[in-house]
């Protein structure tokens, strides 16, 4: 049973990806989470990491869930509605299990890396060995944890590898200067097969002509433990 998000918050514990997420960025940041949700993420980096955590979410319910939390979130399309903000006012900018349903992904991370120094997108791997089996033995579109929809009703329009991605990024010309890749519960730890066994990918991306002098540190333990790395 999935816990509330008080629980996770009073323990100081969060979904996986959100915990690695939230342990890249720096405190006292001004962050904007795209597609934030009911705002775990959010609520998460105004107490632990003195964040200044802004979102913006399609779902008017969701709106009122964070609104309810005291949560500075707006509703809006992120690929329409990113356009009014002004330049550099973030910065972090994160996409969280979104991109792939989005119509132009190289878009939205342009504006993403024009309203904010530093891009944070996660994404789930649909290039993972248990997808690609799926399709060879059986020859229809899986359905898992990862891709939990029907071919008919899924609001995936784009499904993509961790390749895929990472030759979007050379083709924009941005540097991926964190890759993260990840199991349900553990992080992979080598990169060689990351394609094949990662079931979800955390990328920090910037512009290229930042690449050799922005660093990142990660605040908390969720990328030491060891009990959480494979090999």
């Amino acid at each position: 049973m999935k816990k509330n998000i008080g629980q996770n918050i009073v323990k100081h514990k969060i979904r996986f990806d959100l915990e690695i997420i939230a342990s890249i960025i720096r405190n006292n940041s001004k962050v904007l989470d795209i597609g934030c949700g009911d705002g775990e993420l959010l609520q998460y980096l105004n107490i632990n990491n003195n964040s200044d955590a802004r979102g913006i979410e399609l779902s008017s319910s969701l709106v009122s869930q964070c609104l309810a939390k005291g949560l500075s979130v707006i509703q809006g399309d992120a690929e329409n509605d990113l356009s009014y903000y002004p330049d550099n006012s973030f910065d972090y900018a994160i996409l969280s299990h979104t991109i792939q349903a989005t119509h132009r992904p190289d878009q939205i991370i342009e504006e993403m890396l024009r309203v904010a120094n530093c891009a944070i997108i996660s994404m789930p791997n649909f290039a993972h060995i248990n997808n690609r089996l799926h399709l060879l033995v059986n020859g229809t579109m899986p359905v898992n944890e990862t891709i939990p929809f029907q071919w008919y009703e899924t609001p995936n329009i784009h499904f993509c590898s961790i390749n895929d991605f990472k030759n979007l990024c050379r083709k924009l010309n941005l540097n991926i200067k964190r890759e993260i890749f990840l199991t349900e519960k553990k992080i992979i730890r080598s990169k060689l097969y990351a394609n094949l066994f990662a079931r979800y990918a955390i990328f920090v991306v910037v512009k290229n002509e930042l690449g050799a002098n922005y660093e990142f540190e990660f605040a908390n333990k969720a990328l030491a433990n060891p009990k959480r790395l494979l090999v």
